[in-house]
Formats: structure tokens, sequence, C-alpha cells
């Protein structure tokens, strides 16, 4: 039998008005702001008004560094939250939004796959209900006001040098990322370098992500710093006043977006911050919600254990007050061949070898993921190529590290497929194993925290910072934001700052190429090696096989 494609399926899909989805969270229809039938904010007045509710328990699902043969991690947390909902949990899944850069790049859609898909998808991966626009439009608000504010006679005294407040937009432009504004003479401002992100790199998305109200929200869009004096002094957007008019356009924005699964889960789709050069996780808000009104949530973070579930732990939990009760780490067996040498169109070919020497890279974040105090369990995101002496070999090499694998057959049949991972993880989280705890303390200076994460996380040899980087970290300490956390910018394909060197390399260098406050969102980047904060279309986008078909349907997006 020939299987349905990811978007044939979603379109098949029986969908339930969301009042009823609402209704599963005991969320009323008056407390549920509808765009259409299927998709729906949930008010504020609502969320303040879940006051001190307990909490459920918290499961974070998280992957081993992606390569090309797939892994599959948010349609395993789709998978698994169906799979609680099977065995007669009351659960809701908290994923990330998705942006139009990978959409029309190179990654596709980020809704799931298969039976385990958050539908409707084609609407989640284009426009949605538009928290994407706000952001990058009171972005950009607040870039606009800078340079009015210069324009006007500068009263503030901003040193136009050492503006670093940049621009964004939601789309893959390399173009635009060094440019020059403001020629043409006296009408249009005055000429100085800048450039552009992408939107998921903005801090007003991680601070969207990070913020508990509108009140919140605004304190610290007020304590964005965007510029320095020619004293070296911090200007803030407070200073600039232009965070009253941002918080306007993100009112709306903040309200989390509900939709449900194929199997009519509930899911928070809020926030979209990537994990590669942000900190990878869905909206505070919305997590905190799903926790008051369900006994499980079903979280994702971006990317591999290495980058996403490192900022999950030691920023979201840290300023959010969250500790996950389990950790569910996925892997494919086709990712350990490829990361045991085998060529991607070899990976239809049994090679139980290659999968022994592919593991480390799975080793390692099982290991890295216990330092965090929480219990991991290992889903196997089957293909049907995957034979069982390959799975078997998973399996032991799991075994040796402490922990199990289970095999997960969500994609071809939905719920039935993660039943035994649901179970499994349900015993963990209610045997109150965790002991949840950060990697390092607030107190620790801030080159520390980032040679913590290097070292401990990436097993690096040593992290290469130079003076300017080594003074400017130094100097806000002495601002006072040396208790910040610290998010790192880095290839998500290695632990290594080398997007090429697969498995679990040792004693590498990681080198800090510069860092960034992001005052607002309440942590300090440092950006590694080559990344960059605002990608570039590959060789063949996927935007050359998107458009519409003849009964006006989206083609090429999935």
């Amino acid at each position: 039998m020939t299987m349905k494609s990811d978007i044939e399926i979603a379109r098949a899909a029986h969908k339930r008005p969301i009042t009823e989805i609402g209704a599963k969270l005991e969320i009323g229809a008056q407390d549920l702001i509808p765009y259409g039938n299927d998709k729906a904010k949930v008010s504020r007045d609502f969320i303040a008004g879940l006051g001190d509710r307990p909490d459920g328990k918290l499961v974070l699902v998280t992957a081993i560094n992606p390569t090309p043969a797939g892994e599959g991690k948010t349609t395993t947390t789709v998978g698994l939250g169906d799979g609680l909902a099977r065995i007669g949990k009351k659960v809701a899944i908290c994923i990330r939004e998705a942006s139009l850069g990978p959409c029309f790049g190179m990654k596709g859609g980020a809704a799931g796959g298969g039976f385990a898909q958050v539908v409707p998808m084609e609407d989640m991966n284009l426009h949605f209900t538009g928290d994407f626009h706000a952001i990058t439009s009171a972005h950009n608000l607040l870039s606009a006001m800078i340079d009015n504010h210069i324009y006007w006679g500068n009263a503030l005294g901003i040193d136009e040098r050492r503006i670093t407040w940049r621009r964004v937009m939601d789309m893959n432009d390399r173009a635009l990322r060094d440019i020059v504004v403001g020629l043409g003479g006296v009408p249009n401002g005055y000429a100085r370098q800048t450039g552009f992100d992408i939107t998921v790199a903005s801090e007003v998305m991680a601070i969207l992500c990070l913020s508990r109200d509108l009140d919140d929200l605004e304190q610290r869009l007020g304590d964005i710093v965007v510029a320095y004096t020619r004293e070296r002094a911090p200007i803030t957007c407070r200073d600039i006043g232009a965070a009253g008019a941002m918080c306007v356009l993100l009112r709306d924005a903040l309200q989390p977006n509900l939709v449900q699964t194929l199997e009519h889960t509930p899911a928070f789709v809020h926030g979209g911050p990537f994990a590669n050069i942000a900190h990878g996780c869905n909206s505070l808000v919305a997590t905190q919600t799903a926790l008051k009104l369900a006994d499980y949530v079903v979280t994702e973070a971006g990317f591999g254990a290495d980058l996403g579930a490192e900022k999950f732990m030691d920023i979201k939990c840290r300023k959010g007050g969250l500790a996950p009760a389990a950790v569910v780490l996925v892997a494919t067996v086709r990712a350990m061949k490829m990361n045991g040498g085998v060529r991607k169109e070899d990976l239809g070919r049994e090679d139980v070898d290659a999968v022994k020497a592919g593991c480390p890279n799975l080793g390692r974040h099982i290991e890295n993921l216990k330092t965090f105090g929480v219990p991991v369990v290992v889903a196997v995101n089957h293909f049907t190529s995957d034979t069982e002496a390959e799975i078997e070999a998973v399996r032991d090499y799991v075994a040796g590290h402490g922990t199990e694998a289970i095999l997960c057959t969500h994609w071809a049949k939905g719920s039935e497929g993660t039943e035994a991972l649901a179970t499994r993880v349900a015993e963990i989280a209610e045997a109150g194993a965790s002991q949840f705890s950060p990697l390092y303390p607030d107190d620790m200076p801030l080159m520390e925290k980032i040679e913590t994460i290097a070292k401990r996380i990436y097993r690096a040899g040593e992290v290469i910072a130079d003076k300017k980087v080594r003074d400017q970290l130094r100097a806000w300490e002495a601002d006072g934001y040396g208790s910040l956390p610290v998010c790192m910018a880095k290839t998500q394909y290695s632990f290594s700052t080398d997007p090429a060197l697969r498995g679990a390399p040792d004693g590498h260098s990681v080198p800090i190429r510069e860092v960034r406050l992001s005052a607002g969102a309440g942590f300090v980047v440092a950006i590694c090696g080559e990344i960059m904060t605002m990608p570039g279309l590959p060789s063949k986008p996927s935007a050359l096989t998107i458009g519409l078909g003849p009964e006006g349907n989206v083609e090429g997006l999935f």
C-alpha cells in the first residue's frame, strides 16, 4: 500500500471545532478568540484567572544533532502527546510556530508528519495568526525610532557608531546581513553601516517568548539596550520612548494559539526562536498555561540537545521556574548510520557496524542530559528500512548508558505507535525521580558560563575569545548584567563549531566571534564560529517548487 504524503494526510483530517478542543482543557468558548473554525488564541483574562492551580508534569522532547537522514523531533512530540492521551492522560502539546525562512529555504514545514501532525498544517507554516509579522513590525518600529531620534537632534547623545539594534525580516536573505542605510543626503538621515537578522533571532521574539503578561512584556521591551553614547553609557528602548507602541503591536501576539493534532489532542503553537541562533523554545506563557490546564505537557526544544535542550534548561526553566519530569531523546537508525560514515544514498542497506559506529553522538547527548538531573528515555523514530538487527544495536548501546530505547512508529500509526513510549514516560514522570538543576549558577562570571557550556556540553578543549570580547563581557558585568544566562549561537550539525564534524568530537576549539547583550530578554548571546543570524537560501531553495495547484491548494511546501 502506498502511504499518503504529509500534506495529503493533513488535508484529509477531520478537524473538530476549536471550541471542542478548548473544552478538553476546560477553556470556555467565551475565552477563545477564534481565527476561523480550527484555530484560536486563548484570552489573557482567562490565563490571568488560572492563579494558583497546581502544575501538571512537563516532558521535554529533544534530539541528537540533525543530519540529512532525519530525526523527527516535532513528529515525536506530537506522537507522544497523542500517545499519552491514548492511555487516558489529560495532555497538551506545546511547540513553536514556523518561520517563513526555512519554509521557503530548505527545511520545509514544522508541524510534525505522517499521522503525528498538528493541523491546520498549511496555515501554521505560512502566516498563521500573524504573530511573526507583529514581532517583525515591533522590532522595526524601534529601528525607525532610533534613526528618527538622531535625525531630529539626538538629544540622548547616541554615538552613531555604537548603535547595536539592527533590523529584521522573516525571510532568508544573505544580501541584507551587512548594509549601509541613510544614503541620499540630509533628507534621508545619515549614512551608517547596519544590517538585518531573521525575525526568529530578534530580541523581541525572545522577549515575547519569555514574558509572563503585558506588564512584563512592556518592562522587558523597555530594558532593550539599543545603542551607547560616546561615553559608553547604554541607551535603552525606554529612553527612545518606543516600548509602549511596541507593546501595542504585540498585545494580541502574546496570547497563545490553540490548535489540534490529527487525533484532536490540544496543541499550543506559540513563538518560534531558532535554537541555533536564539533560545529555541516555544513561549513561556503557553507552557505555563498548558501546565495549569493539563496533567501532562509535552514540549520540544529546537535542534539537538546540545543547543535546544541546554537552552531550555538553562534559560527557559531558570526564568520560568520550570522543572521537567522527564526527557525524551529522539534518534533514528538512519542518523546513526550517517554518523557512522554511511552516505545518504546508501542508508537503505543494513549496516549494523555503521549503526554502532554512529551511536556515540546519541551517547553524548544522553550523558549531557543526565547532568541536569532529569531521567532520559530514547525514542527510536522508525523508518521502514530499519532492520531488527540495527534497532537492537541501538537498544543495546542505550542500555549500556543506563537508560532504554523504545521503538516508535507514530509516523505510520499515530498514537498506537507511541503507546509504549507514553506508558514508560508516564511511569518515569509519576515516579518523581527528576532532580532538575541548571548547568551553572547565576553568579558565575559570563565568560565562565560560556566555557562551562563549551567544555561540559560540547566537550571542547578550549574557548577562543579575543580581548575585545572578554572586555565587553566584563563591562556588562560591571553594568549589572553578570547574573544573566548565556545563549550560544552555534551550528546545529555538530557538537563543535564545524558543521561537517559529526559524531562525538572531543578537545576541539570553540571560537567566540561576537557577543550581544539581550537585556530585555535577559541573556547574553555568544556567537560561535561562522554561524549567521541572517541565514541564506540554498542553491535550490524550496521556493522554486512552491506554488498553487489547479484547485488553489498550496503545493511543494511539505
